[in-house]
């Protein structure tokens, strides 16, 4: 089965005319910021088979998530999700959408997505090494190899410590 791409216009028009905007993006992100009327199917869901049919045969399905590359890497998995029903996908993701000046709804009550927590702190401890291991002692050095050894373990191994942490924190439950 083929799929087409779609720029935020034509996906705007397609959304309007009956289409079902499909956001692949994990929850934390889909509520920190979505597209209006999108539907939140996170791509393990979608993977794992969890959602149902989706649509019928003669509705599009345009799926997105943010920056256009997760569509594309699982394009296959994502047509056969959708089936029978058309695939399109919308080019460069939310964040093309947001250039293209359409809407989004936002609520910034909500945390910042995981994995951008997990960088934001990876990146706040490893500069900190550097910084403190060159004006105070070069044993601060060791931590950012610690760090750096964390996240080459997470990626590859698929478990993150930091990111467990970090989920558990009290800002991270949901919000409605």
């Amino acid at each position: 089965m083929r799929y087409t791409q779609v720029t935020p216009e034509q996906a705007s028009k397609l959304q309007q005319s009956g289409a079902l905007l499909v956001d692949i993006r994990q929850s934390d992100e889909f509520r920190r910021e979505h597209i209006p009327d999108a539907v939140s199917l996170p791509l393990d869901t979608l993977i794992a088979g969890k959602n149902g049919a989706l649509a019928s045969p003669q509705q599009t399905v345009i799926f997105h998530c943010q920056s256009g590359m997760r569509t594309q890497q699982n394009i296959d998995a994502l047509i056969q999700a959708a089936a029978p029903a058309q695939v399109a996908i919308l080019e460069g993701g939310l964040n093309n959408w947001k250039q293209s000046k359409l809407p989004t709804v936002q609520d910034k009550r909500q945390p910042r997505p995981l994995m951008q927590q997990v960088q934001i702190v990876a990146g706040t401890l490893i500069l900190s090494g550097v910084v403190l291991g060159y004006a105070v002692n070069p044993g601060f050095f060791l931590l950012s190899g610690f760090v750096g050894a964390g996240l080459l373990f997470a990626g590859l191994s698929g478990w993150c410590g930091m990111a467990l942490l970090l989920a558990k924190m009290p800002w991270n439950r949901a919000h409605s």
